[in-house]
């Protein structure tokens, strides 16, 4: 019995990091939503990083006669939100404007 109280303890832990959505005043902030729309709901984050990250893949042909490269830019932000003491900060990431990924932090303060 301890054990999987143990087990249901970690597993809701390790889900509760990963969120596909956040709440900013009375608005809702999701997976999909571009940078200008959670601007407007949430205002300006407490920090942001930007990066690009070079994705792509290269084709030989057998006879080595023909190479093919298809590379990718793609512009990475990511923005940390301190919603004060009484709630968690949170993390998003987006990809060319397009928000990617968002993560419960740690206590705001």
């Amino acid at each position: 019995m301890k054990n999987s109280a143990l087990c249901f303890l970690v597993l809701s832990l390790w889900s509760f990091n990963a969120v596909s959505a956040i709440r900013c005043g009375r608005e809702l902030v999701q997976l999909g939503d571009y940078k200008g729309d959670v601007l407007a709901r949430c205002g300006e984050p407490e920090s942001i990083e930007t990066r690009t990250k070079v994705v792509g893949s290269t084709l030989h042909h057998p006879n080595r006669t023909l190479d093919l490269y298809q590379y990718e830019e793609i512009q990475i932000e990511e923005w940390v939100y301190n919603f004060g003491t009484n709630r968690l900060r949170q993390y998003l990431r987006f990809e060319n404007g397009e928000l990617k990924e968002i993560k419960s932090l740690g206590r705001g303060y």
